[in-house]
């Protein structure tokens, strides 16, 4: 059957008229999206600027831009969808069934979300800390929404995810301002014992970077196989703890070399019986 002229013509005008309004509002719909992706970037940007602002953590701060952010981009799209003709009721029953298999799919994405939000609510360590946890050792360069940045000693960024990290043991060695140093001298079994005592607090005691109060600490701790172990502990600012650490240890082993005194080897017994 032939589609008569009149009929061809109606049905033209109504793909032109269609595509007309359509185009229209998709061409609204991506000015409304583009316009406030960038508002939206601006607008975070300032907020992150401005005085009231930058009184909160940095660590909290970062946070809550980049939940600010996401927020204000699903509002941009939910909009924009609207603008096309699809209803913000049905977008969002939508979004919500897409979250709940998002969520099945990301659950341990949003275990690190939650982490995130324990590690800002309770605090256990700030951006410019340094810590341990999760196996590993660092400065912490960043917290976000997923993951905790963190610089090590050697100058390696690791990505540590926050769920994981949250759960943990967390060990923060900058949140008191003094540290103590422990270490541990081993000697021959004739060495007399108030003699390198004596040394050792001595070269404690000549350590600038040492504090006097609490008082240094040195006491016999044990009877190895090998030798006798004394502890030795003296405290320092948190900043000095390694000087203080490797000095200690140089120190008083140049000033045992100049007494005579012996750090054994391990060594063992052997009774032979015919």
């Amino acid at each position: 059957m032939e589609v008569m002229p009149t009929e061809l013509n109606t049905f033209l005008q109504t793909i032109i008229s269609f595509c007309t309004s359509f185009g229209v509002k998709l061409l609204a719909a991506i000015i409304v999206f583009v316009v406030g992706i960038k508002l939206t970037n601006v607008f975070v940007k300032k907020l992150g600027k401005s005085k009231g602002f930058q009184k909160i953590d940095d660590s909290v701060q970062r946070f809550v831009l980049s939940a600010i952010k996401i927020l204000l981009y699903i509002v941009i799209v939910i909009t924009a969808a609207g603008i096309i003709g699809i209803p913000a009721t049905s977008f969002i029953t939508v979004l919500a069934s897409a979250g709940v298999a998002i969520g099945l799919a990301l659950q341990g994405s949003l275990a690190n979300i939650a982490g995130s939000i324990m590690i800002l609510f309770f605090r256990p360590f700030k951006i410019g800390d340094y810590i341990e946890g999760n196996g590993v050792a660092g400065t912490v360069e960043d917290i976000n929404l997923f993951y905790t940045i963190i610089k090590t000693p050697d100058n390696k960024t690791i990505t540590c995810p926050n769920g994981a990290l949250s759960n943990g043991n967390i060990t923060n060695y900058s949140t008191k301002d003094t540290r103590r140093v422990d270490l541990t001298f081993s000697v021959a079994y004739d060495s007399d014992i108030d003699r390198v005592k004596g040394i050792i607090l001595a070269i404690i005691n000549s350590e600038e970077l040492v504090l006097k109060d609490p008082a240094p600490f040195v006491a016999l701790s044990a009877h190895n196989e090998s030798s006798l172990d004394f502890v030795a502990r003296a405290w320092c600012n948190s900043g000095d703890y390694w000087t203080v650490h490797f000095d200690l240890l140089e120190k008083t082993k140049k000033a045992f070399d100049v007494a005579g005194i012996e750090i054994p080897y391990p060594q063992m017994d052997v009774h032979v019986k015919k």
